[in-house]
């Protein structure tokens, strides 16, 4: 028999969210400061930068987590590789390759507790069975942890467009029932969510989170006509038409005074792109 104190009745660990076996777990404040970095975590206190974590409660369940994110372990709980020969490794380590995922998921199974290394960023708790039947595609690199009989796909895109949309050719897909969690750089009350029947949603720009497997993602002209796209100062965006639900981010980090998604003047759009410029030109000239 286990007896934790001060764990999870820590005056400063907040439970934030619970799905299935897995529980989100926040820190208020990070006290192991020294006089160096105390500034630093205050301000980063006040903009509500905070760790978390993710506790997985096992009751003969089992579940795959990201290689390395593990913490600690109560109970009798086993750890396996699911691997069963050197094919599926080296199939394994080709996924990995392109989702930019680890090669492999450490499955845990027993009763027990769970806990994950502390991040940074936002878990996000997802039902894999409401984002349809060919379930959701992720943005790499979100992966935390997820049920065990959720099945893991690498889906290629249907045309090279998507290199140009920042998605890659290929992205990790969830299929099946359970649910997982996800690591994100943006909060969910800031994720905007569109729930698509037989429409299109079109994006500037590589912000869309996840996205259901039932969409076709391509990247289009802004405009139906080249000549549109170029003078119009967006050029391509990300399409995601079909039946379906995106969770999309408003911004990305670090770009709200400059970069991407920076407020751009007048002049700085209609200089983009060289055909613009050369337009710009002409009409100098013809002043």
């Amino acid at each position: 028999m286990i007896k934790m104190k001060n764990v999870l009745d820590n005056a400063n660990i907040v439970q934030k969210e619970k799905l299935g076996c897995f529980t989100v777990v926040e820190h208020k404040s990070d006290r192991s400061v020294t006089p160096g970095t105390a500034m630093k975590e205050y301000f980063m206190g006040k903009m509500g930068l905070a760790k978390r974590q993710l506790l997985c409660e096992l009751s003969g369940n089992a579940i795959k987590v990201q290689a390395g994110a593990m913490q600690w372990i109560t109970g009798p709980v086993e750890s396996t590789t699911g691997i069963t020969g050197a094919g599926q490794l080296a199939k394994n380590w080709l996924k990995a390759a392109v989702t930019k995922e680890s090669a492999v998921k450490p499955i845990y199974k027993g009763n027990g507790q769970v806990m994950l290394e502390p991040t940074y960023n936002y878990i996000l708790l997802e039902d894999v069975a409401t984002w349809g039947e060919k379930g959701m595609v992720l943005t790499d690199g979100m992966f935390l942890a997820c049920d065990a009989d959720i099945q893991e796909k690498v889906i290629m895109r249907k045309n090279f467009s998507s290199l140009l949309g920042g998605k890659g050719l290929f992205n990790l897909s969830l299929v099946g029932k359970g649910f997982c969690a996800l690591e994100s750089f943006v909060p969910r009350e800031e994720l905007f969510e569109f729930t698509l029947e037989d429409d299109v949603v079109k994006i500037d720009g590589n912000m869309a989170v996840c996205w259901s497997g039932t969409l076709d993602f391509t990247v289009e002209r802004s405009s139906k006509s080249l000549l549109g796209s170029m003078v119009n100062g967006e050029g391509l965006v990300n399409v995601y038409r079909g039946t379906g639900k995106i969770l999309m981010a408003p911004t990305l980090p670090g770009t709200l005074d400059e970069g991407e998604n920076a407020p751009k003047s007048a002049d700085a759009q209609a200089s983009k792109g060289f055909f613009s410029k050369a337009m710009k030109g002409l009409s100098k000239i013809s002043d």
